[in-house]
């Protein structure tokens, strides 16, 4: 009854979001979201809101680069591009509270100041870990728990068991799929291009 509701011009858009909604392993059905263009991948970029630098830092990818981020998920997590390769591709598969997470753990374990960490903990608890957070990560009830134990007495190792798990899980799942993307073969055709 909605899509009966909705004005004939936003069908392109059901489209595309009919095909978010079926995850792919060949990921070939993104082809139906990304734009017809020649620069396809960095549109795709910035369709996620990477900034003009951004953008322009990553038309300098190489090749080289980006073909390193096939050899293990921690060389693409090391790289800017290739996390911010990999956040939009969870986009597409609303997942990135993965990656945000576990970015926030990286970050949290930065932290100097006591009471800095504490409030952090917290914030990234309530945001991830808890039950009904709003961007909840995929992890058991053990790890739940014995994370919200540790947040009785925060310290740099507070999260560290379940960004484990959700490390896990992103390079078991996630990363094997991002490398068979539209949206990552794209990338390494563009940057092959731009050296011929």
């Amino acid at each position: 009854m909605a899509a009966l509701l909705m004005p004939r011009r936003n069908k392109g858009m059901r489209t595309r979001l009919g095909c978010l909604s079926h995850k792919s392993d060949s990921c070939s059905d993104f082809t139906a979201i990304l734009p017809d263009k020649p620069n396809r991948a960095l549109n795709y970029l910035r369709m996620y809101k990477f900034t003009a630098t951004e953008l322009q830092e990553s038309r300098r990818l190489s090749t080289e680069e980006a073909t390193r981020w096939a050899d293990s998920f921690d060389v693409l997590l090391s790289h800017k591009y290739g996390v911010a390769a990999f956040r939009a591709f969870l986009k597409t598969e609303f997942s990135e509270e993965n990656l945000e997470f576990w970015l926030a753990c990286e970050e949290f374990k930065k932290t100097r100041s006591t009471a800095k960490l504490v409030s952090k903990a917290h914030r990234i608890f309530e945001e991830f870990v808890d039950v009904q957070a709003p961007r909840e990560v995929n992890i058991d009830f053990q790890t739940r728990e014995a994370t919200r134990k540790n947040m009785q007495e925060p310290s740099l190792t507070c999260f560290d068991q379940a960004q484990g798990k959700v490390h896990s899980l992103m390079e078991k799942d996630s990363y094997p799929r991002f490398l068979r993307s539209k949206m990552y073969l794209d990338l390494l055709s563009q940057s092959q291009r731009r050296l011929s």
